[in-house]
Order: C-alpha cells, then sequence, then structure tokens
C-alpha cells in the first residue's frame, strides 16, 4: 500500500497549490462555495498528475533503474510495484477524474489539456531543449487557470505570466542541478545544456517573475506592495539553497524541508490574505 502511494508521488501535489492563486486575488475565501470549488479542483488535479506520474515512471523504468537515486526511490523502478499494479491504479485515478467531469466539465477541460501536455511530454517534449523547460512551465499556468475556471473569473494577465516566469524558474533549477548531481546521461535533453546556460535562463526567469509581480501588485493590489520583499528574500533563499546547499532538483523538497522558505510562502499567504480582507 506504502509503494502504490508512493507511486502517486503524494509530496509533489504542493505543485497544485497553484490552483488556489485566483481564490487568494479574487478574495474568494470568505465565499463557502468557492473554497469548495477550489478545493475540488486541486483534488482533480492532483488525481490527473499522480496519473501523468505513473505514464511516466512506466515509459522510464529503465532508464530510472540506470539512475543512482531513482533506481531505489521509484516503486516501478525498484520492483516494489508491478507492471499490473501501476496500470490498474492508474484506471483507477482516470476512473475518478471521469466523475469529475460530472461535477467541474470546464475545469475537466483544462485539467485533460494539461494531461495530454504532460503525455506529449513523456513522449516527446522532454527531448527538446528549451521545450522541455516550457512544457514544465506550462503546467503551472495551467494550474492557475483551472483555478480561476473553477472560480468562473477571468485569469488575470499579470497573474499568468508571472506563474509562467517562475515556474520557467524552477524549471531551469532543476535541470541545472540534475545536470550538476548526475551528469548529461541521466537525462538524454541534458547532453544539449551547460551549467551557464540554464544559470542564465534561471536568472532570466528570476528577474520576470520579480518585475512581472511588482508591476501586478503595484497597478492592480497596491495594499499588497509590502509582499514584495517576502518574494526577493524567497527567490533569494532558494538560490542560497541551490548554490551553496547544492538542493533543488526537486523544488518540493526544498519547500518542504526548508524552514526559513516554507516560513516564508507561509508568510506571503498570510499577508495577501490579510490585505486583501474586504
Amino acid at each position: 500500500m506504502r509503494a502504490l502511494l508512493q507511486l502517486m508521488r503524494p509530496k509533489q501535489w504542493v505543485k497544485n497549490a497553484f490552483v488556489f492563486a485566483p481564490l487568494v486575488f479574487t478574495r474568494g475565501y470568505l465565499d463557502p462555495s468557492a473554497v469548495t470549488a477550489a478545493t475540488l479542483a486541486f483534488v482533480l488535479f492532483c488525481l490527473a498528475s499522480s496519473a501523468s506520474y505513473i505514464v511516466n515512471d512506466i515509459h522510464d523504468i529503465e532508464q530510472d533503474r540506470q539512475h543512482p537515486k531513482k533506481k531505489l526511490s521509484r516503486p516501478l523502478a525498484s520492483g516494489r510495484i508491478s507492471h499490473t499494479s501501476a496500470l490498474i491504479l492508474l484506471g483507477v485515478l482516470v476512473f475518478f477524474l471521469a466523475l469529475g467531469a460530472f461535477a467541474m466539465p470546464q475545469v475537466l477541460a483544462v485539467i485533460a489539456a494539461y494531461m495530454a501536455l504532460n503525455l506529449a511530454y513523456t513522449f516527446v517534449l522532454k527531448y527538446q531543449p528549451v521545450v522541455d523547460i516550457f512544457s514544465i512551465a506550462i503546467g503551472f499556468v495551467l494550474r492557475v487557470y483551472a483555478g480561476a475556471v473553477a472560480l468562473s473569473v477571468p485569469l488575470s494577465n499579470w497573474m499568468a505570466i508571472t506563474t509562467l516566469s517562475l515556474a520557467l524558474y524552477l524549471a531551469a533549477i532543476k535541470r541545472r542541478q540534475e545536470l550538476a548531481s548526475n551528469g548529461a546521461r541521466s537525462r538524454a535533453v541534458l547532453q544539449a545544456y551547460s551549467a551557464t546556460l540554464i544559470d542564465r535562463y534561471a536568472e532570466i526567469s528570476a528577474t520576470g517573475a520579480l518585475i512581472f509581480y511588482s508591476l501586478f501588485v503595484m497597478s492592480t493590489y497596491p495594499n499588497l506592495v509590502f509582499t514584495i520583499p517576502l518574494v526577493i528574500f524567497g527567490l533569494f533563499r532558494y538560490w542560497y539553497i541551490v548554490e551553496q546547499l547544492d538542493q533543488g532538483e526537486s523544488p518540493t523538497d526544498v519547500i518542504l524541508t526548508d524552514w526559513s522558505l516554507a516560513l516564508t510562502v507561509l508568510a506571503w499567504i498570510g499577508v495577501c490574505v490579510w490585505m486583501l480582507w474586504p
């Protein structure tokens, strides 16, 4: 049972919290129906992301068996889960997603686009330089868009471009650490990158995320200007963790294990909720 849960990668569900961004910025957290809708969208995205991870693990099983860490951590690669069990679990997840289509058909349309993107990523896009990084980042934008669709509100252009920039930063750092830790042989696309090139991608993306977020706040929610220093600190802290502590291959692990960064994220959420309170 534990191995089946690991196959779903519940720690990665933290990424799906991006679904709640529109709920915060539209002040929907005071509306029980809006909170319910956003939460259901989050749950459906968790099912979809887990299904995508299972497909990816089935496809990459032989490659994962050659990876120093994944051959032990991935249930399929380590042999703790059979191919048949993985397919059964995949079928169960897809079944519950299909049920979700009756409750939130428009959200499921966004999730279908997300799953199609992940299928394309697993079989084609992750082998294409630059395209692979953008594919990961677009997945985060779709999460935010799903949150907006769940609330029946338009997705802010500022929010979309800020999310894209932040996700590009995290994806670039992920590739940088994969290259530094395991070399170009651990992932085919890494042979097309260099550490210097990826550092430039990360710097551009981080700068873009900060600029776009600042413009978004100052033009739309001026009282949130006090959150900008928190964003700057978060970017600085994350880069410190990557550069000095040699982490960052898994952004989720960084957020869950570094108390300073976790507190910064919680403080940002708290300040946003407090300052946007009607």
